[in-house]
């Protein structure tokens, strides 16, 4: 084999089998509305939201991470658990550093005039972010009477929307996306919980 051959050989080795660094790709995904779900490594839409960063899923890892602060805030606040949990899952997928292309930043994706109104000084504080978030829950559970969907409705797409539209979900897709999907991942919570 001549040395050209020889150095070919080595480096095909080195990038299928020796290097140390294996390629990953993340993984995105979203519900439609007839339920169906799409999985993709190129988001060509902003329903798709991170589902498996860097070869791995770190939301399961994070959600034990911030456990002990979501039973706290949400006793403070008298939220279910499982809620604020579904909601950290759709709107960042427990990844406290994430900003979305609307400006939304953080666990819970607050948008800074919502930070800013709940008292959040530091939106990447994971402790500060999800009290900020529960607080507001607490505030748009209040405001439209225990109801979930519009509830969760006005968590994305604000609730004065929600007041315009006569106290109905909104016609948007991306809304009725979010408030289908929460309630998925909180069926799902409730489900597990059942199950320990």
């Amino acid at each position: 084999m001549s040395r050209w051959k020889n150095m070919m050989c080595l480096n095909i080795l080195w990038v299928f089998f020796l290097n140390p660094c294996p390629a990953v790709a993340d993984i995105y995904r979203y519900v439609d509305e007839k339920g169906t779900v799409h999985f993709t490594n190129v988001p060509t839409d902003s329903r798709y939201k991170p589902y498996i960063r860097s070869g791995y899923s770190r939301a399961k890892d994070n959600i034990r991470r911030y456990d002990h602060i979501i039973r706290e805030m949400s006793g403070k606040y008298r939220v279910d658990s499982d809620l604020v949990r579904a909601v950290i899952k759709a709107e960042s997928d427990f990844d406290p550093l994430v900003i979305s292309r609307k400006g939304a930043r953080g666990l819970m994706q607050l948008m800074p005039e919502t930070a800013q109104d709940m008292k959040v000084r530091n939106v990447f504080s994971p402790r500060e972010n999800i009290e900020g978030g529960v607080k507001y829950l607490r505030r748009l559970l209040d405001m439209f009477n225990n109801n979930l969907p519009l509830t969760l409705a006005a968590y994305n797409a604000g609730e004065n929307v929600v007041k315009d539209y006569n106290y109905k979900i909104p016609p948007y897709k991306e809304t009725r996306n979010y408030v289908r999907r929460v309630l998925l991942y909180l069926r799902d919570y409730k489900n597990e919980g059942e199950r320990k």
